[in-house]
C-alpha cells in the first residue's frame, strides 16, 4: 500500500505534490501511511474513522486529495477532478483491504471544513 500510494502522490505536478493530503477510509490504511511511509516522505495523512475523526484535517485544505479506501462515486459531488491513479492489491491482507482504489481528487467545489463531518464513521 505504501509503495502505491507513494508512488501516486511522487507522480503528482511538483505545485499538486506541494497541497496534497492522503485521506483514508479507516485509522488501519492511515496509521500503515504514517508509520510505514516515513522514510517516503508523504504528505500529511487523515481519516474520518474513529479518533482519526476527533483530530480533525489538520492543515490539509482538500485541494488536492489521494483518497484511499473509498469508492470515486462517493466523492463525485465534492470534486471536479477525479482519477484512478492506482490500486493496491495485497497476498496476504483482510479482503476488505484488497483492490483499493488509489483516488487523486482536485478542484473541491465544497469546503474542507464542511466537508469534514460527512467523513465521520465509528466503527
Amino acid at each position: 500500500m505504501t509503495a502505491t500510494v507513494s508512488q501516486v502522490y511522487y507522480s503528482l505536478p511538483a505545485q499538486e505534490r506541494a497541497q496534497a493530503c492522503i485521506l483514508t477510509e479507516n485509522y488501519g490504511e492511515a496509521s500503515a501511511l504514517i508509520f510505514l511511509g516515513k522514510n517516503d516522505h508523504l504528505p500529511p495523512v487523515i481519516s474520518g474513522h474513529n479518533n482519526y475523526y476527533l483530530w480533525g484535517p489538520g492543515s490539509c485544505t482538500g485541494v488536492v486529495l489521494i483518497i484511499i479506501g473509498y469508492s470515486p462515486s462517493q466523492f463525485q459531488d465534492a470534486f471536479r477532478n477525479i482519477t484512478i491513479a492506482g490500486n493496491i492489491t495485497c497476498n496476504y491482507c483482510m479482503t476488505s483491504e484488497d483492490n483499493l482504489p488509489v483516488i487523486v481528487a482536485t478542484g473541491l467545489n465544497v469546503s474542507a471544513k464542511d466537508a469534514w463531518p460527512s467523513l465521520k464513521h465509528f466503527d
